[in-house]
């Protein structure tokens, strides 16, 4: 189907009637329903093939051209004669959406339809998704005839529901209705973790699911295989829920079939949707975002941040690849106060990645004396991992960090205000130095003065 929008400023009333009067300010158009799902599996790298039905109408132009210029297979997209091509509208203020007005047909498509999709399935699938917006096209025929396939050739098929007759849906891998679906379904409430499992299990059974994963909104989902398990939701920012279970399908199947199992896939898709939910309308996420959006939410185990050369190296091409701005900086940190930390919450500042060189226990001694450092190095940079501000640490041996900046390439080069005109190590690799001004009387050197003093 087609999303259509309306992006709008809303500063008055129409003296008409009492409603909102919108002033458009942009308009576009993406591919939605079952094109949403095409639109995240391709955003997460998938080769994707789509079966579906459309009208000869000129909506329906619009869905094949889309659909073609993404390279995709739509040899089983087929077009009816006096249908109408599913489109949503949808007019927004403020990232707000005010209302919604669709043009579509419900109807059921013709068997002649569900015969050719049927006949021309292909046993190279690694897996089927059935994407069911009740709109006629998944036919309680169709869908039987499509999981019959999908398990005479042992290609899972997973199935975001929306019939309130699950009989249709027997003998599927996965169906992931959301609770409201779910309590349709069986006719049961859901109101506690006990009714809850009671749920899962009972669609499990009753139409011979091997699994099922209930969506419980701002709650997470919950799956249920042997047991239940409820993974918690992870959304910061929810601007838009608009095709967030298009999401969670999408990136299930992808996860399944690259080999995840269900539960770590519900992971990904979980993360996936706390992603295209802090988007305005039918979103994606790519691997990247998910990953990007994983680190924001939780800082992971500190020891994981402190990379080698080789890995650091990695890295860098990965985030230059993205266009993420990197800022280097380097020092010895030796007893870790106040002074470091607002030195490098400003370098963060500053760009995207911080990237931390710290001097080795070897380096130090050199640098400053036979009783230095008081902390070793693996220390020093894990406790600098661990602040929020620092994504990357690498420990280096020689005087200077000069061949780890060689390495690093970054966009900024930090020093502290003492360096301002001094010769800048690395200066003539990175594309811009700057300083920051220490904090005033903060110091390793009057800490362990301080320290000896009191002695």
């Amino acid at each position: 189907m087609c999303d259509h929008y309306l992006f709008g400023k809303v500063d008055r009333i129409s003296p008409e009637a009492p409603v909102q009067v919108v002033e458009v300010k942009k308009e576009k158009s993406l591919l939605g329903g079952a094109g949403n799902v095409v639109n995240n599996l391709l955003s997460l790298g998938a080769k994707v093939s789509v079966a579906s039905v459309i009208g000869d109408d000129e909506n329906g132009l619009w869905v094949k051209e889309r659909l073609q210029s993404k390279a995709i297979d739509i040899s089983l997209v087929l077009e009816e004669k006096g249908r109408y091509t599913s489109k949503k509208t949808r007019v927004i203020s403020s990232n707000q959406q005010i209302v919604r007005f669709d043009k579509e047909s419900k109807n059921s498509i013709l068997k002649d339809s569900e015969d050719k999709i049927v006949s021309n399935l292909k046993e190279d699938y690694d897996l089927i998704l059935l994407s069911d917006y009740a709109k006629g096209v998944l036919t309680d025929r169709l869908t039987k005839k499509i999981i019959f396939f999908a398990n005479e050739k042992n290609i899972p098929v997973f199935i975001d529901p929306k019939d309130r007759d699950y009989s249709k849906y027997s003998g599927a891998t996965l169906v992931t209705p959301n609770k409201k679906e779910a309590e349709l379904a069986i006719n049961l409430e859901i109101k506690d973790d006990m009714s809850l499992k009671k749920a899962g299990f009972e669609l499990k059974e009753r139409y011979d699911l091997k699994s099922v994963i209930i969506t419980l909104g701002e709650q997470g989902m919950a799956i249920f295989e042997n047991d239940m398990l409820k993974i918690p939701t992870v959304a910061k920012e929810v601007y838009d829920v608009t095709g967030a279970g298009d999401t969670v399908l999408a990136t299930l199947g992808y996860g399944v079939a690259c080999g995840l199992s269900l539960s770590d896939a519900a992971k990904l898709a979980n993360l996936a949707a706390g992603v295209v939910v802090g988007k305005v309308g039918s979103a994606t996420a790519t691997l990247a975002e998910i990953e990007e959006y994983k680190k924001s939410l939780h800082k992971e185990n500190s020891e994981e941040l402190i990379k080698s050369f080789s890995e650091i190296e990695s890295i860098v091409k990965s985030l230059k690849e993205k266009n993420k701005k990197i800022i280097f900086t380097n020092g010895c940190f030796d007893i870790l106060h106040l002074g470091h930390v607002k030195y490098l919450e400003a370098s963060k500042k500053m760009g995207d990645v911080l990237i931390v060189g710290v001097n080795s226990d070897e380096s130090v001694k050199r640098l400053k004396g036979k009783d230095r450092p008081i902390n070793p190095e693996f220390d020093r940079a894990y406790l600098l991992s661990a602040l929020e501000c620092v994504d990357y640490t690498v420990i280096f041996d020689e005087d200077t960090p000069y061949e780890l900046i060689k390495i690093v390439k970054p966009d900024a080069l930090v020093k502290g205000g003492d360096y301002r005109y001094k010769n800048v190590v690395g200066s003539d690799i990175a594309k811009e130095v700057r300083f920051v001004d220490f904090v005033e009387g903060k110091s390793t050197t009057k800490v362990i003065g301080k320290i000896g003093k009191n002695r």
